[in-house]
């Protein structure tokens, strides 16, 4: 969270975190659709040759007041592959939330764990709670004939009660859903703290 007192702006950060391929960008890329042009920035992309997601992807929302503040949420992706790391870990530094996107193919599961994994490590490296920390796991990929069953994944990630949201990002189903709750968990930390 950053306050920009002489603009009376209210900047914070929600990272969407995943495997490679999970979604993210599309999340993104959706959401940028469906959102009112006045009401938010270009969708920045810094992509490879292979139109992969090199360092991150960016879109910032501007929503209500709150105690005389506009909020301006910007929102990242992390690049999913293993070997974009330092790229993974310097993006979520300073975020206020975070989207854990989860490939639901079965076949994808190790990936899903592994980057679980690594979130919560960098999360802490950060000093953060990942406990405590507004999280939503998006099942994305739920239309695929190999899905797994939310439940199983909500088992196998341990969630711990975390919300999750059902997927199809590249139709936009689940899309807004997750930004919802996501944004509603991190305003509920920020009034928190500058009450």
């Amino acid at each position: 969270m950053n306050i920009n007192w002489q603009h009376r702006e209210l900047n914070l950060k929600v990272v969407y975190y995943g495997p490679a391929l999970s979604g993210k960008t599309t999340n993104l890329e959706q959401i940028y659709k469906r959102v009112n042009p006045n009401q938010r920035s270009e969708l920045v992309s810094l992509k490879t040759h292979e139109d992969r997601t090199l360092f991150f992807d960016f879109l910032q929302l501007e929503l209500g007041k709150i105690g005389g503040l506009t909020p301006k949420i910007h929102l990242y992706t992390v690049p999913g592959q293993s070997y974009y790391e330092a790229s993974r870990r310097l993006v979520l530094r300073g975020t206020d939330g975070v989207v854990f996107v989860v490939d639901s193919s079965v076949s994808r599961l190790n990936d899903n764990v592994a980057a679980w994994k690594d979130m919560y490590s960098h999360l802490r490296s950060f000093g953060f709670d990942p406990d405590k920390m507004p999280i939503v796991v998006q099942f994305n990929k739920q239309d695929l004939p190999d899905a797994l069953n939310p439940l199983a994944i909500k088992n196998l990630l341990h969630t711990n009660g975390k919300p999750v949201v059902n997927a199809v990002a590249v139709r936009g189903e689940g899309v807004l859903d997750t930004l919802k709750l996501i944004t509603r968990a991190v305003m509920t930390n920020v009034q928190r703290e500058i009450a």
